[in-house]
């Protein structure tokens, strides 16, 4: 069985999920203001979280998936998620995130993301990384921006949304040689 990795960075702690934090990721991912950004169910559950947790082991160990718990540093508090998804080793990954809403604006995602983004080219050996978001939530997009993507184009009607109307996704990308540049200063 391979070992999950544990990340620290200055205020955070990444690490696996475990059966604990049930109650606190359907009361964050339930939050319809962190919901409508996700592809998630809606209202989310406590099955839907046991079910993604569970599921999460198995798509690790086959090197498929990897995603963190993110948790302040200071006591453990679960805040939210941050993971890669899709991991074609030495290849490429796509992030994806959620932070609850009580903890927006704090710049724990980046804070998280460029952790993941070490662990990803350093560790895996990926060659990129690349994330997305709604056209209408470019806070997403500001977040993606400061982990040093790129802005690489729009996926026109990419999505069904919760209405049935399809939607608009902004593409960002990094590539190992960019990330390198950007923190070998």
């Amino acid at each position: 069985m391979k070992k999950f990795p544990r990340l620290e960075t200055k205020r955070l702690t990444l690490r696996a999920f475990e059966m604990s934090d049930v109650d606190s990721v359907v009361a964050m991912a339930g939050d319809w203001l962190v919901a409508q950004t996700l592809t998630l169910p809606y209202p989310y559950c406590e099955a839907d979280a046991v079910a993604w947790i569970k599921a999460s082991a198995p798509f690790f160990e086959k090197g498929e998936i990897v995603n963190f718990a993110v948790c302040l540093k200071e006591n453990g508090q679960l805040i939210g998620s941050l993971g890669l998804k899709d991991i074609l080793a030495g290849h490429r990954a796509e992030m994806g995130y959620w932070i609850g809403k009580a903890h927006w604006n704090h710049g724990y995602a980046t804070e998280a993301g460029l952790a993941v983004m070490t662990y990803g080219f350093e560790v895996l050996k990926l060659r990129r990384i690349f994330a997305h978001h709604l056209t209408w939530n470019p806070a997403s997009g500001r977040v993606m921006s400061k982990m040093g993507m790129s802005h690489e184009g729009v996926l026109r009607e990419h999505i069904a949304g919760r209405d049935g109307a399809f939607e608009d996704m902004s593409v960002y990308g990094i590539l190992r040689e960019e990330w390198k540049k950007k923190h070998s200063d």
